[in-house]
């Protein structure tokens, strides 16, 4: 039999509550605003505890065990979450549609079904607004899902939970996986910041084959097809994003030459926000010839003096985070570097002998970290699929 379609006001209560706390200023509260919402986990990860002095006007909206949190504003982000217990009573922003569930539908299959592309799509149209678009609660309450009866949602949810579960383990995998290296890097060669094994310190730039090379500019306009481009966007974790999310520009073959990456080339982001500033990646083994855009700059390293393995982890040490920091160049909300900055960056250098065993141990690390990222994507294709075939 097939389940009724209902209106989401139809399942959840007409009135979730408000509450002031500025009218209690010395009390804490616990906020949760939509930058507390990790929209790639739909969980809470970033609730902030304030004074009731110190209360944004947004701070509106009752929180209690169970309820669902609907941004509305970007509604194409797909921020939700379920509330947990440790938040019941707390505040939440206006700037979230608060689906409290009545009997007739279980709280975790409003969670999922607002999780669904089809949500998402229909939402999304109705969004007003170009530089920030938003869609009201009353828009949100007007979508339509479909109801079967409680226990046909309690098993449906199951396996919704089930998946989502693989999708965790996977994800916590992967954060082991990704701390494997830096723990070996510290075990064999000691604090980048203290050097406790005294070995020779050396400016990173006379360990270059070359000196540092800026990336390629291009108008948007050149953008579409054609050979692939390393961006800020491009990779996360030291790790090259699918390169079907790779963008592609038109070049012609002096181009491709010049900027062309190779196996072993060194990408250090050099403009950027200030926390994300010098972040890198070392270029694996292309399928098609590949280039990188201005705000990088590529490294090419003596590979008699230094493996480029070794170096693309020195780079991630607190050592290196502090050069940034404090040769970084400031503008409003923006930091760079120049090749100067990354020459002088003090290395500590290791033998040759040293630097290939550590080498050999992060390169099957970054194979079992591909491989865990495969795995991944793979539960959140099942994840997708599930819902689809739940939801529409």
């Amino acid at each position: 039999m097939t389940a009724p379609w209902v209106a989401l006001r139809e399942v959840v209560e007409a009135k979730t509550g408000t509450m002031n706390p500025s009218a209690w200023p010395n009390d804490p509260f616990t906020y949760v605003d939509v930058a507390a919402v990790d929209n790639k986990r739909k969980t809470v990860t970033g609730a902030r505890v304030l004074k009731g002095a110190e209360a944004p006007s947004r701070a509106r909206k009752v929180m209690r065990t169970g309820d669902v949190l609907v941004s509305t504003v970007r509604p194409n982000l797909n921020a939700v979450a379920l509330v947990p217990e440790s938040l019941d009573g707390e505040v939440a922003s206006t700037a979230f549609c608060v689906l409290r569930a009545t009997p007739r539908v279980l709280p975790e299959y409003l969670y999922f079904f607002v999780r669904s592309s089809r949500f998402v799509r229909s939402v999304c149209k109705l969004a007003t607004g170009a530089l920030y678009p938003a869609v009201s609660d009353a828009r949100i309450l007007d979508q339509k899902l479909p109801l079967p009866d409680l226990k046909a949602q309690r098993r449906i949810v199951d396996v919704l939970l089930c998946a989502q579960s693989v999708i965790r383990l996977r994800r916590d995998i992967r954060v082991k996986t990704n701390q494997m290296v830096p723990a070996l890097f510290f075990d064999l060669f000691g604090d980048s910041m203290t050097n406790p094994k005294g070995w020779p310190v050396v400016p990173l730039g006379s360990l270059l084959k070359l000196n540092p090379q800026n990336g390629l500019y291009k108008h948007k306009s050149a953008y579409g097809t054609g050979t692939p481009i390393v961006r800020i966007d491009s990779f996360r974790d030291g790790e090259l994003s699918d390169p079907a999310l790779i963008k592609r520009l038109q070049l012609d073959d002096e181009e491709i030459q010049r900027y062309g990456l190779a196996e072993g080339d060194i990408i250090v982001n050099r403009v950027n926000s200030p926390e994300h500033l010098g972040k890198s990646v070392l270029i694996p083994s292309l399928a098609e010839p590949t280039v990188f855009e201005s705000n990088m700059m590529r490294l090419v390293m003596d590979r008699e003096r230094a493996l480029p393995r070794y170096i693309f982890a020195a780079l991630q040490t607190n050592r290196t985070r502090r050069h940034f920091q404090i040769n970084a160049k400031r503008a409003i909300n923006q930091a760079s570097l120049n090749q100067q900055d990354l020459k002088s960056l003090s290395v500590m250098l290791p033998p040759m002998d040293k630097q290939i065993g550590f080498s050999r141990y992060a390169e099957a690390a970054a194979t079992a970290q591909t491989t865990e990222t495969a795995m991944l994507k793979g539960a959140e294709a099942t994840l997708e699929s599930l819902l689809v075939r739940t939801f529409g």
